[in-house]
C-alpha cells in the first residue's frame, strides 16, 4: 500500500503539456522550458522544441533575427534600401513648398543665432529660446537651385549609405551631422545671419561615404574629387555659402560614420549610438556655450 501511494504522488506532481494539460510528460523546450508531450516535441539540434519556440526563432536554437543577413554596420537588410532618403527628400521638397506659399514662414525656420544683435537681449533665434531652428534650417530652402543641388546629392550620397548602414543607422548620421553644422554655425557665424539647407547634413554623408569607402577598399579618388569642388565653392566668399554648417556636417559625418563601419561586432551598437551620442553631447554644449556669450 505504501508503494502504491508513493506511484500515485508521482504521477500527480508530474507536469501536464502547456498545450495538452490532460497529458503528463517529463520533457521540456530546451528554449523557454516548457513542459511538452510527444506529439508538441520539434527535433532540434540540442533535444526538443515547443512549436512556439519553432515558430518565433530560427529552430536552431537562436532568435530569428540572428540569422537575418546584416550590412556591414550591423543594420537589418530591407526591402526598400533608399525608404529613409526618399522620406528625407520629401520632407525637404514639403517645406520648400511650404516656405514658397508662405514667405513668412521662412523667418520662422531659418536659423538665427540672436535677434535684435547686441546690445539689445535677444528675443528671437536660438539664443532667444528658439532652439528648434537647429534643426528646422536643415530641411528649409529658399531658392530652387540650392534645394535641387542637395537634393541630388542627397539622392546620390544618401541611397548607397542607406543600403550600407541600415535605416537605424543611416538616420542617425544624418540627423547627427546635420545638427553639427548648424551648430557650428550657430557657434561661429554672426548671429544676425540667416543659415539654411540641408548642406550640414549632406557634407555629412560626403564624410561617412570616404570613411565606407575606404573601410571597402574602393577607389577614393571620385569622391574625393567631389569632395575637393565642393569645398572650394564652399569658401568662395562670391557664394554667400555657411562654411561652418559644411565643416562641422563633414566632421560629425567622419566621426560617425567611422564608428558605424569599423565598431568592433561584440559590442557594435554600443560603440555606434555611444558616439552619436557623445557628438550630440559636443553640440549641445557649443549651442549652451554660445547661447551664454549671446546673453
Amino acid at each position: 500500500m505504501d508503494q502504491a501511494a508513493g506511484s500515485s504522488q508521482d504521477a500527480q506532481s508530474a507536469p501536464g503539456c502547456y498545450r495538452h494539460p490532460d497529458r503528463e510528460t517529463g520533457i521540456r523546450c530546451t528554449r523557454c522550458e516548457k513542459p511538452i508531450c510527444p506529439e508538441c516535441m520539434v527535433s532540434a539540434s540540442v533535444g526538443f522544441q515547443c512549436p512556439d519556440c519553432v515558430r518565433g526563432g530560427s529552430g536552431t536554437g537562436h532568435a530569428r533575427t540572428a540569422t537575418q543577413p546584416r550590412t556591414i554596420a550591423g543594420g537589418t537588410i530591407a526591402a526598400d534600401p533608399r525608404l529613409i532618403t526618399k522620406i528625407l527628400v520629401g520632407i525637404n521638397l514639403a517645406v520648400f513648398i511650404a516656405v514658397q506659399a508662405s514667405t513668412s514662414l521662412l523667418n520662422d525656420l531659418v536659423l538665427i543665432g540672436a535677434w535684435p544683435p547686441a546690445p539689445f537681449a535677444p528675443t528671437e533665434g536660438v539664443a532667444g529660446g528658439e532652439w528648434y531652428r537647429l534643426v528646422t534650417s536643415m530641411f528649409t530652402h529658399q531658392e530652387i537651385w540650392h534645394i535641387a543641388f542637395n537634393m541630388l546629392s542627397l539622392w546620390w550620397l544618401g541611397g548607397p549609405l542607406e543600403a550600407a548602414l541600415g535605416r537605424a543607422r543611416y538616420l542617425a548620421l544624418y540627423f547627427v551631422s546635420g545638427l553639427a553644422g548648424s551648430a557650428l554655425a550657430y557657434l561661429l557665424a554672426s548671429p544676425s545671419t540667416a543659415t539654411l539647407g540641408a548642406s550640414g547634413a549632406i557634407f555629412g554623408l560626403f564624410g561617412a561615404t570616404a570613411v565606407l569607402m575606404r573601410r571597402l577598399n574602393y577607389d577614393l579618388r571620385p569622391i574625393i574629387a567631389l569632395l575637393v569642388i565642393n569645398l572650394i565653392f564652399t569658401f568662395n566668399p562670391g557664394f554667400n555659402i555657411s562654411w561652418q554648417a559644411h565643416i562641422g556636417g563633414l566632421v560629425a559625418g567622419v566621426i560617425t560614420g567611422y564608428a558605424m563601419v569599423h565598431a568592433p561586432r561584440e559590442r557594435r551598437a554600443l560603440v555606434q549610438y555611444g558616439t552619436c551620442a557623445l557628438v550630440l553631447a559636443v553640440i549641445v554644449i557649443m549651442t549652451l556655450l554660445r547661447t551664454a556669450q549671446l546673453t
